[in-house]
Order: structure tokens, then sequence, then C-alpha cells
């Protein structure tokens, strides 16, 4: 008698696709609502780019249309997937994003020209600290800390770069003592939530407040009274990357940057390689997955926490170098203005993985640089929902588009041996 079949059950998550069908039908609403008339231009190059390429104009109702349709079939598609494997591929929310931001923005500026060099590079340039955060993240999670933090390095890290920068005038040496007061910040973290079992959220939340009302009074007392000798930062140069900068669009928003741009591209490639191809990736998973079954094996399961903890304060403290060094801006009191909650949304919505955590932050770069680009054209968009666009995408792709996601089984658990 042959053996029975074994079953295997499939979980089916509708959370993408109920989320695609509220914006399908939102997006929809709009265009029957408030139809726009007229044509929308899309800038591809710079005065400055070697190789011109056309302006693009496109009808307005007709593209929205034409993008609504097909927002409509992704949304099908993604319940077809559903309803077959359980669960929707991320190339489908990709394709669902690229076009129905194509189709908003062509909506939104009609009659008016859309520079998608300048987005893109705000894009980027908005993203960079996000990127940073999002991956000492991923390394503090994936090693079973939870990192509430990220926010209160990035202020450290920002505060102290622009001190030292001042005073040296290297922002080289501004750059590392950022690493180092994240570091810092993340000591004080590992050691509560390692060594005293403190609540990690807990001693986050306090953390970020601490930091906060430290660089506050400090730039009150200190800083503001001595601005020319503490708070006048020196900026890194741009460095374009001989015949990449040139490409059309891609080079100017890639490779016309400054140091800490290009820091953060192989930061990306090392976590991620480091993290699922090295025997450190190895161990640092194991601690984050189950670390009992690590300890068994030689493993030193706080050891391993408490350094990788400090690996990903020194790389969120980088990040912090883009408020000020970054872009020559001198220190002010909540500079980051929440962007290391927004890092944390990339891990979860990146579920813990290093390159989705940075499309993550890129996508999260993008709505921030939108608001500002559609504030400029005089789009007909109230400013109020500008302003909170890129909170409104933070729940959207958190709430609804990650579907089932699953964070590390020992993320925020202490580990006790014996």
């Amino acid at each position: 008698m042959p053996p029975a079949a074994t079953e295997r059950t499939v979980i089916r998550s509708w959370k993408t696709p109920i989320a695609l069908l509220v914006f399908t039908a939102l997006y929809g609403l709009l265009l029957v609502l408030a139809p726009r008339e007229g044509v929308t231009t899309f800038r591809l190059s710079t005065d400055a780019d070697a190789i011109q390429l056309p302006d693009v104009a496109v009808p307005v109702m007709t593209t929205a249309w034409i993008c609504f349709v097909v927002l409509v079939l992704l949304t099908l598609a993604a319940a077809y997937f559903v309803r077959a494997g359980g669960r929707t591929p991320l190339w489908v929310t990709i394709v669902y994003v690229l076009v129905g931001v194509f189709g908003f923005l062509t909506w939104a500026a009609a009659e008016a020209t859309i520079p998608v060099t300048a987005l893109l590079a705000g894009s980027l340039g908005l993203a960079i600290p996000l990127i940073y955060g999002a991956l000492g993240g991923v390394i503090g999670e994936r090693a079973g800390i939870v990192n509430i933090a990220i926010e209160g390095q990035l202020l450290a890290g920002a505060f102290t770069a622009s001190i030292v920068a001042t005073i040296t005038g290297q922002p080289i040496l501004g750059l590392l003592a950022a690493a180092f007061a994240g570091v810092l910040v993340a000591s004080v973290l590992a050691a509560f939530a390692i060594k005293y079992l403190v609540d990690q959220v807990i001693i986050g939340v306090v953390l970020n407040v601490l930091v906060t009302g430290l660089t506050s009074f400090f730039f009150t007392q200190v800083l503001q009274p001595n601005a020319a000798q503490l708070n006048a930062p020196p900026r890194f140069p741009r460095i374009p990357i001989p015949l990449l900068s040139e490409i059309p669009v891609i080079g100017p928003v890639f490779f016309r940057q400054t140091i800490i741009v290009y820091l953060v591209y192989v930061a990306v490639a090392a976590v991620y390689v480091g993290m699922f191809h090295t025997r450190w990736g190895l161990r640092l998973r194991a601690v984050g997955e189950h670390p009992q079954a690590a300890d068994t094996v030689g493993i030193k399961v706080n050891a391993t926490r408490f350094w990788n903890v400090l690996l990903a304060g020194a790389i969120a403290g980088i990040g912090g170098t883009v408020f000020t060094i970054g872009n020559g801006i001198a220190f002010n009191k909540e500079m980051t203005a929440g962007a290391g909650f927004i890092a944390l949304a990339a891990v979860i919505f990146g579920q813990w993985d290093p390159i989705k955590a940075t499309l993550a932050a890129l996508l999260f770069g993008f709505a921030s640089s939108l608001q500002n680009t559609l504030n400029i054209i005089g789009s007909p968009v109230p400013s109020e929902f500008m302003l909170m666009l890129p909170y409104v995408v933070t729940i959207f792709v958190v709430a609804g588009v990650v579907g089932k996601s699953r964070a590390p089984a020992a993320d925020g658990k202490p580990y006790i041996k014996g």
C-alpha cells in the first residue's frame, strides 16, 4: 500500500492584495473626482550632462487611466499569487509602486515639468541616513537585540561629527568621531539589554530621550554661543566617478556623490555578503534565531550579541554625518526628525534583510523627495497631505504591503546561559 501523501499547509496572507485594492480604488476615485487636462513633461537630463536626453511629454488623463488599468491587473495578479501559492511575489509590489508613482506624478504635475534627475538625486540623499540606520537595525535584530535607539545613534553621530569636523577642519575625522559616538550609545543599549536584562524597547526609548536631551542642552549652552568655533562644519566634496557619472539619469544620481554615499554602497554589499556568506554572518544569525543551539556548539551568545550591537551602532553613527558634514550644515536640535524610526520601519518592511531594507529606505526617501518636488512645481495636492506623505507611505508598506514577515526567533529575548 503506497505511503500517504504528505499534505502541505499553505498559509495565505491577503494583506498585500487588500492593500493594493484599497489604493487602486483611491487612485481611480482621484481620477474621477479631480480630472486634470494638459500635458506633463518629464525632464531626463541636466544642463551639466554630457549626453542630453530629450524631454518626455505625456497626456495627463490618458496616461493616468492607462496606469489605473495596469494597477488593476497587478492587484488581480497579487490575489492570484496568494490564492495559488500563499504570498505575493516582491516584483508585483515593486512594479505596482513604480506604475502608481508614475501615474500620480503625471496627474499631479499637469502642465508642469518634473526634473527626474533632481527628484531621484534628492531621494537618494534623503535615503542615505535611513539606509545606514536600517543596516544597523538589521545587524542588531539579527543578533537578537531590538535597536529602538537608532534615532539616538543618528543624532549622536550628527552632533559629534559637526563638532569634531569644525575643530579639526577635517570631515573624515568627523566621520570617525560619529562612528565612535554611535558605538557609545550602542554600548549602553548592549550593557543594559544583555548584562542587566532590561527590556530592550524601554532602554532604546530611554536612550533616544537621553541623547535628544543631551544634544539639545549642549547645543543651547555650548554650540550656539560658540558657533564659529564649534558648529560650522566643512562638508565632504562631491567626487564624480569618471565615465559612470556621465551615464544619463543614473550617473548624476549615483556617481556624483560624496564619500558618505559611496561608503553606503560598500556597506550594503559588505553586510549582505557577510551576513549570508561568511562565518561571522552564520554566527550572527544563529544567536538571533536559536541561541541555545548556538551555545551548544561553542558560540558565545552574549559576547556575539554585544560586539554586533556595537558594530550596528557604529554604522548608524556614520549615518548621522549626513545631517551635518554630509551637507555642510551646522548641527541643530533634533535635526534627525524621526529618521531613526523610519529606518526601523525599513528594517521591518525589508524583512530583516539588508538589501530589502535598503530598497525600503530608498522608497521612504523618494516619498520625502516627492513631497519637496511637488511643492516646488505648485501641485494642487494640499500641503498638509504632502507633509504627511512620507509617513503615509511608511504605514502603507509596513501594515499593508509587507505581507507575512517573521522577525528572528530570539529577537528581543535575553539569553540566560543554562
